[in-house]
């Protein structure tokens, strides 16, 4: 899902020099072709993962790595990526975005093996970290106050219909075609982008802008890498291999000299002392539970659909349009809200009710394996799941807006939107290894009560961390090989209910968070997003 506060990047930007009414409806074309590339790929690879775990006989682990390698370096740059755009050029430092991102999305496609599929999307990353905020930047240059809201809305509408329909067309691809056009298809979009950023987008810099806080940016990095290797890896090595606890060790170490660098430099990549504000320390940890939960259940459900209820690519991406239609459409309701009820309500019942989603999901996990009909299960645990998100996202944005003075407002949005990719990057980390366990510790019950020898046992439980995709033994007779996958796919779905109820947890945490942390009055009301 989009993340909150992209609006506001936009609308709390320094003003450059107007673009001629002629370039405008290029440049919003190039930036909304830009800032689509990054919003389909993260929802696109969730819906291929299945398919290339097949192909390359990866385990569950190989796949956490290909979408956390992405979301790490994504994470960990973003902040630094707006500030080299206003330091080299904003138009510069997005073109350049857009060419790593399109070489790194054409060498995934033609990877050849998993390990060198982690390193590309290790790069393309990078390149979202320069282009994301690059084409936020962009708008907010180009456009002055009076034309900024219209672009800030075009720019919203049109990012959320690509965002709805990349899922469904990639997995249209990945099914009649193959799971490397899923990252094929960023290079035409990528080749447009270019074309017209030279042609139509003017080169706009901040002449105020400070040094690059690239000490901040590289411990950051450090530190996240070392801490979620560790937690990926334990999966497999076990928490005593060296390799493991060597990079936990590490990370821990970057992380107190990143948060000892941000506290002594002038030029801080992130303001540290923003967090005093109770309302802006509230507001991130509530993105932090909320868009962990959302980051670990959209990372898990298309794994379910087709690794256990066999759905097509196509039919799993469609599956939560649901949630992105409504999150579309009541934002702007859900931002009215503010105005009338001020922040804290909506910031209680909104993730209240993806609470409610979060639990009908897992209800409904063990009735659609008995009637399988999607209408009567997941749609409606999608319906709600949107709604909550709708009447969260559009108060969040605000409330983090109105906590910090509007001096610093930019940075605050910055920050907020850096923490929700951070989100799902460490829940997948942390939960994935909860589902591994409960998938393991399902499945070996389930064994002592199968027909199987001990050889064959052994060779089942060496693929446990496979999950649902495991292989199955071959010299098995159809009999045995039924019960072995229903089985495997009873242990999956223990486990991701139990994830389910985890993210409910998280969701409820969120809404206890907004209940201390935010003031009952009104919040300042400014521009609100239209979408996650």
């Amino acid at each position: 899902m989009k993340t909150p506060c992209d609006e506001s990047l936009i609308s709390s930007g320094a003003p450059g020099t107007p673009c001629a009414s002629a370039s405008a409806p290029w440049i919003l074309t190039a930036t909304i072709l830009g800032s689509s590339m990054a919003f389909i790929d993260s929802t696109v690879v969730n819906v291929a993962a299945p398919k290339f775990q097949i192909a390359f006989h990866a385990s569950v682990v190989d796949v956490q790595w290909v979408i956390e390698s992405y979301g790490l370096v994504l994470a960990s740059l973003i902040l630094a990526g707006g500030a080299l755009g206003d330091w080299m050029g904003r138009r510069l430092v997005f073109l350049l975005g857009v060419a790593v991102f399109a070489a790194a999305s054409a060498a995934c496609g033609l990877a050849p093996s998993i390990r060198f599929l982690v390193v590309a999307r290790s790069v393309q990353g990078i390149g979202a970290a320069m282009l994301i905020p690059g084409s936020l930047a962009i708008i907010s240059a180009s456009f002055d106050e009076k034309s900024r809201g219209q672009a800030i809305g075009t720019w919203s509408g049109f990012t959320a219909i690509t965002t709805a329909l990349g899922p469904v067309l990639g997995g249209w691809l990945i099914e009649h075609a193959s799971w490397r056009w899923a990252f094929f298809l960023n290079v035409p979009m990528a080749a447009a982008v270019i074309v017209l950023s030279l042609l139509h987008v003017p080169e706009s810099r901040n002449s105020r802008a400070q040094r690059l806080g690239w000490a901040g940016a590289l411990l950051a990095t450090a530190s996240l890498a070392g801490i979620v290797t560790g937690l990926l890896e334990s999966s497999k090595l076990g928490w005593r291999n060296p390799l493991v606890a060597g990079s936990l060790l590490g990370g821990v170490i970057f992380l107190i000299l990143f948060l000892w660098v941000e506290t002594h430099i002038s030029s801080p990549m992130v303001s540290l002392s923003l967090f005093k504000s109770r309302s802006f320390l509230g507001a991130n940890l509530l993105t932090l539970f909320l868009y962990a939960a959302i980051g670990i259940f959209f990372f898990l459900f298309p794994l379910t659909l087709m690794q256990v209820h066999h759905y097509s690519a196509t039919a799993a991406g469609a599956a939560t349009l649901p949630v992105i239609v409504l999150l579309f459409f009541l934002s702007r309701w859900s931002g009215g809200l503010v105005a009338r009820y001020g922040g804290k309500l909506p910031l209680i019942l909104g993730p209240l009710i993806v609470a409610t989603g979060f639990v009908l999901f897992a209800v409904f996990s063990a009735v659609f394996s008995e009637n399988g009909n999607y209408w009567k299960t997941f749609f409606i645990a999608s319906v709600v799941l949107g709604l909550g998100m709708a009447v969260t996202v559009a108060p969040l944005t605000t409330v983090v807006m109105a906590s910090v003075d509007r001096d610093h407002a930019g940075t605050a949005s910055g920050i907020n939107n850096a923490v929700a990719r951070l989100a799902g990057v460490l829940a997948i980390a942390v939960l994935g290894i909860v589902m591994v366990k409960v998938f393991s510790t399902h499945l070996n019950r389930s064994l002592a009560t199968l027909p199987l020898n001990s050889q064959t046992v052994r060779e089942i439980r060496s693929k446990e961390i496979d999950l649902a995709g495991m292989d199955l033994p071959k010299n098995l007779d159809a009999n045995a090989s039924a019960a072995l996958r229903d089985a495997v796919s009873q242990a999956f779905l223990s486990g991701f209910r139990l994830i389910l109820f985890s993210c409910a947890g998280l969701s409820i945490a969120s809404a206890a968070v907004a209940r201390i942390s935010f003031p009952n009055v009104e919040t300042r009301h400014l521009p609100t997003s239209t979408n996650a």
